[in-house]
């Protein structure tokens, strides 16, 4: 298992009332996957094809619904239904950000279990070509602020979106 990156980051502009809030509940992880495929190929699944992604690890993601918008455009909503930690869990997601140029999206969560635990929560992947060899790497960045100290890191979350990629991967290196 690849070393975790946990992040304490200061916020910026996150002022509630007149207090700010503490930097030591907003955070990232982030974690690089090495995957076999192109880094467009990664990306259309994420961008354009979440729907799809039940075929390739059923496992771990039960469905991605359109909820509002277009696949792949800025503002869409999508509701993902996923297993996590052995349960069943939902979060309904707006994408924030979409560069295909860096085959690069980036999901704030709206509504849903993480909810339950994070202020906010936001998902960015990034694919990038291996310098090189061919294939690709995957960098996840995952930040969020937790709404108290007693939360935990979202460390198996981090774990699961790497087993997704390399499922991704698997199915995809098997399509061609």
């Amino acid at each position: 298992m690849p070393s975790l990156n946990i992040k304490q980051t200061t916020p910026t502009s996150n002022i509630v009332g007149d207090t700010m809030a503490s930097s030591t509940l907003t955070c990232k992880l982030e974690a690089d996957v090495d995957i076999k495929a192109s880094p467009e190929q990664f990306h259309e699944m994420f961008a354009h094809k979440p729907h799809h992604l039940h075929h390739t690890c059923y496992d771990k993601i039960q469905g991605c619904d359109l909820h509002e918008g277009e696949w792949g455009k800025v503002g869409t909503i999508v509701h993902w239904s996923y297993v996590h930690d052995g349960k069943a869990k939902k979060a309904k997601e707006v994408v924030e950000a979409v560069d295909p140029d860096k085959n690069l999206i980036t999901f704030r969560v709206i509504e849903g279990d993480l909810m339950e635990e994070y202020k906010s929560f936001v998902a960015t992947i990034l694919v990038s070509p291996k310098s090189k060899d061919s294939g690709s790497v995957v960098h996840w960045t995952l930040e969020y602020e937790k709404l108290h100290d007693g939360i935990a890191h979202p460390e198996t979350l981090l774990q699961l979106v790497q087993d997704i990629s390399k499922d991704i991967d698997a199915h995809l290196i098997q399509a061609n």
